[in-house]
């Protein structure tokens, strides 16, 4: 295997100033470097359904749970009806 393949690949990101100061605060509060807080960040979005990639799965659920509070409980019932024929179909 050649050197170059085992080399991490670095990215520069610019920052908005206010947004840099809450993701270092937050990044601190946590314990962790702020490029892993934006990295779990980023995999939650893009893999919301993943359950192993959620770091904090209580404030997870809370979002959730405050989320679904928002839908009346026909929707829900509809989207779980519409999910049931896509995977029975």
């Amino acid at each position: 295997m050649h050197k170059n393949m085992l080399k991490k690949e670095k990215w520069t990101l610019s920052f908005n100033p206010r947004l840099k100061h809450i993701v270092v605060k937050e990044a601190v509060k946590n314990g962790i470097y702020p490029v892993n807080l934006l990295e779990q960040l980023v995999r939650e979005r893009f893999n919301p359904y993943g359950h192993s990639d959620i770091g904090d799965s209580g404030s997870y659920t809370r979002k959730i749970r405050k989320i679904s509070k928002l839908k009346s409980d026909n929707i829900f019932l509809k989207e779980i009806h519409e999910w049931q024929k896509s995977n029975f179909s």
